[in-house]
């Protein structure tokens, strides 16, 4: 199948051109909170790629559920196989990308456990549909059918009747230290701007790059 002709032109509005006082978190929050407001579809989302002891690279969409300067905030399985890749690899990239504001952003950085504490602080604000399927699931593992994960879903709600839903010990989120930004806008006949930031001893420098 070909896709040569698959293409759209892009327009939208210019990186700053003087980044003397650019700040990176400052900027990437402005953009989440625009895709936000500008209604992109789970604007949250955000392909987080790993590495595993293979060597070979895996991505997947998953949430960010906490930005700070502090980084960024993503919940799953720690028996999972990203959890997997990052206990033997703890790096990640993740990139977001709004389309309708034609916007995309790439994050790098070191990643590591979040405390039992704060696992159990958020697992307590989710809906107990997504806290029942925390137990019921055991990701990336093998199944039959569907029906098996109903029937362990309707297991997990009979356990719990009547009780608060504790956090699995396997299940908890990971936090990205990020020491490298890439912002990216698209623009007209292909002349996209770039802006590429990372993190030194000073705080944070950037610089624009070609397309």
């Amino acid at each position: 199948m070909s896709l040569y002709d698959v293409r759209r032109d892009y327009s939208g509005d210019a990186l700053p051109q003087d980044l003397t006082s650019f700040e990176p978190w400052k900027f990437f929050t402005d953009w989440l909170d625009a895709a936000i407001a500008a209604d992109e579809v789970e604007p949250n989302a955000m392909l987080l790629a790993t590495i595993g002891a293979d060597g070979r690279p895996r991505s997947r969409v998953v949430l960010l559920k906490e930005t700070s300067q502090n980084g960024l905030v993503f919940f799953t399985h720690y028996t999972s196989p990203k959890g997997e890749e990052l206990a033997a690899n703890p790096v990640a990239s993740a990139t977001f990308w709004w389309p309708g504001l034609m916007r995309q952003v790439r994050a790098v950085g070191a990643v590591t456990k979040l405390t039992r504490q704060e696992n159990e602080t958020y697992f307590a604000k989710r809906p107990r549909a997504s806290q029942l399927g925390a137990w019921a699931s055991r990701q990336s593992t093998p199944i039959v059918s569907h029906d098996d994960l109903l029937e362990a879903a309707a297991q997990a709600s009979e356990r719990f009747e009547g009780k608060d839903v504790p956090c699995p010990p396997e299940w908890g989120g990971y936090r990205i230290d990020v020491d490298e930004f890439e912002f990216w806008q698209g623009q007209s006949g292909r002349l996209h701007d770039r802006v590429l930031a990372r993190r030194n001893v000073d705080g944070w420098s950037a610089i624009h790059i070609q397309p």
